[in-house]
């Protein structure tokens, strides 16, 4: 039994050191980032990065926030799957012919004029990241900025984009246009009722559409080092290429 016991004490006291060497590493490897190449600062490793996620932000809002960013690009939204079941019905009826490609448009001029709401939210996001989140995101996944964006933001962003897709839908006659081809679609013998959310999930595909043209910058900034425009990015990036 005592050498039992002596035996778990010597593997937690073994334990308890790796681990221990383990953290000191990585205490080493975070030293080393601010303070090789070229002597970056903790200011330097935080403003550069800053720079570099306020340089994608304002592209990816100026982007989508243009007139077609949404409708003619790869972040085009769509109906949902339920209402397509809707608009399918309805092709046939006089009227209702191009109903799906009228809402697509629609739906995604909403989500562009939402896109102009971002940018302030990213601002406020990035100002308040520390050192630490910093270091964390320079050496992290490719995705890491985006990432950490995404919790920061997502529920800011949805709060404020949801009441301008509402205010834009109407504007451009999208819910009245949606509410009259629903009326005539739960008209037809036998069709099951239905009525989908559509500012909800206009709401959601505008806002993963910016976290992924974000993503895209992300990735371009870390990869293509002639995107890294002046002197700070250019260091602070390099630790990364190592």
């Amino acid at each position: 039994m005592k050498k039992i016991q002596i035996l778990l004490l010597l593997s937690m006291v073994l334990t308890v050191s790796v681990q221990a060497q383990g953290f000191k590493g990585m205490l080493n490897k975070a030293k080393s980032a601010i303070t090789d190449g070229g002597g970056l600062s903790q200011e330097d490793a935080g403003n550069g990065l800053k720079q570099a996620l306020d340089l994608g932000v304002d592209e990816a809002v100026s982007f989508l926030s243009a007139e077609d960013g949404y409708y003619k690009s790869a972040y085009k939204i769509l109906l949902p799957e339920e209402a397509q079941v809707v608009t399918n019905k309805l092709k046939v009826i006089p009227g209702f012919s191009d109903v799906e490609a009228n809402l697509v448009e629609k739906v995604n001029r909403a989500a562009e004029d939402a896109a102009t709401k971002a940018k302030p939210i990213f601002v406020s996001a990035i100002k308040q990241m520390s050192f630490k989140d910093a270091m964390n995101i320079l050496m992290g996944d490719k995705d890491s900025a985006t990432r950490y964006l995404e919790k920061a933001t997502y529920d800011q962003l949805y709060s404020a984009f949801k009441p301008v897709i509402i205010e834009s839908l109407e504007k451009v006659n999208a819910s009245s246009y949606w509410n009259s081809a629903v009326t005539k679609y739960n008209k037809i013998p036998f069709a099951k009722k239905t009525n989908p959310d559509l500012d909800d999930h206009v709401t959601r595909q505008a806002l993963a559409g910016m976290f992924g043209l974000v993503e895209k910058k992300e990735e371009n900034i870390r990869g293509d080092k002639s995107l890294r425009t002046n002197d700070l990015l250019q260091k602070v990036f390099a630790q990364q290429d190592k």
